[in-house]
């Protein structure tokens, strides 16, 4: 197990397993691979990945996505109350430990990179595979975008605002 400290702050940041030897063999990946091939049907079905859905949302047109991400952040509120009652363990045994995380302003300028970023492209990072797979590739730019954002931010990451 890695511990990773914030050097603005002696708690600690992340905690990252690093499993340099994992015991499955190549193909127990492939529920991964089916898993996200049904998440990406279900953002086709549910019209996540349109451009003119996430337009509607940003112009505060319509209810679709915004109940969508809605439902989501719901289930995902539930599915940490029952982790945390329970006392759920991942499958390979080990528990599930959330770190509560401190407010900083960096928060406020990557959400309104990102949601300017959303607005003028059409797609966050979610459905970009989906996006891709459904024949738009100039979401392709968008993708190497992302990637080229995440590097710079990495690159800069001890001299931003945290």
């Amino acid at each position: 197990m890695i511990k990773e400290r914030d050097e603005f702050n002696s708690d600690i940041d992340t905690i990252c397993i690093n499993e340099e030897n994992p015991q499955n063999k190549w193909y127990h990946q492939l529920k991964y691979l089916v898993a996200g091939i049904i998440f990406g049907i279900i953002f086709v079905k549910a019209e996540v990945i349109s451009w003119f859905r996430i337009q509607e949302m940003f112009r505060l047109q319509s209810f679709h996505m915004y109940g969508i991400i809605g439902s989501a952040v719901l289930v995902g509120m539930i599915s940490v109350g029952i982790i945390k009652k329970f006392n759920i363990k991942t499958i390979s045994g080990d528990p599930i430990t959330l770190i509560p995380k401190k407010f900083n302003k960096g928060q406020i300028y990557g959400g309104l990179i990102f949601g300017f970023g959303w607005a003028i492209t059409g797609a966050c990072p979610g459905p970009l595979f989906a996006q891709i797979g459904t024949g738009a590739l100039a979401v392709s730019v968008t993708l190497l975008s992302a990637v080229g954002g995440t590097w710079v931010y990495g690159y800069f990451k001890d001299k931003l605002p945290h």
